[in-house]
């Protein structure tokens, strides 16, 4: 695939819910394969059941997406960029978190409850975190967003 250029468009391809990433994967490899010209394929979290893919024209997607299974159709039109340049903008990292911060968990089954920070993962933005009031304690893995600082770690002193 070559790098996009100011001629290339954005295709909305509707898929299976659930199955975008498979369907990334095997267009990429059927537009290296045959030389199509697909520059990019991209599926957002938020926008379930969608591939959005850059190329030069309809046509080009629609070749790439023949026989692939769950690719159900390609939306008429273009995709302003507009639509989805909220999508590419850099998520902040985990700020402010460290091992040993007690937190509140705002979402999940475990909401209400508190905890204490045992991991941080920054690359997959999750933490590492044991339930203060659970009678055994026991490591739950959560999505960064899923917490809340309440109290941050005490500096010890030297």
């Amino acid at each position: 695939m070559s790098e996009g250029n100011s001629k290339s468009k954005i295709f909305a391809i509707r898929t299976t819910i659930g199955q975008e990433k498979n369907v990334i994967r095997m267009i990429e490899a059927k537009s290296r394969s045959k030389q199509l010209e697909i520059y990019s394929l991209f599926s957002p979290d938020e926008l379930r059941g969608y591939v959005l893919v850059e190329a030069p024209e309809r046509r080009d997607v629609l070749e790439a997406m023949a026989g692939i299974p769950h690719a159900k159709g390609v939306l008429e039109g273009e995709v302003p960029f507009s639509e989805i340049e909220h999508f590419l903008e850099e998520k902040p990292p985990i700020k402010g978190l460290d091992i040993g911060d007690i937190v509140e968990l705002i979402s999940g089954p475990f909401k209400g409850e508190k905890a204490k920070v045992i991991r941080v993962d920054k690359g997959k933005e999750e933490v590492t975190i044991e339930l203060i009031e659970a009678t055994v304690p026991i490591p739950v893995t959560v999505k960064a967003d899923y917490v809340r600082i309440l109290e941050k770690k005490e500096e010890e002193e030297i």
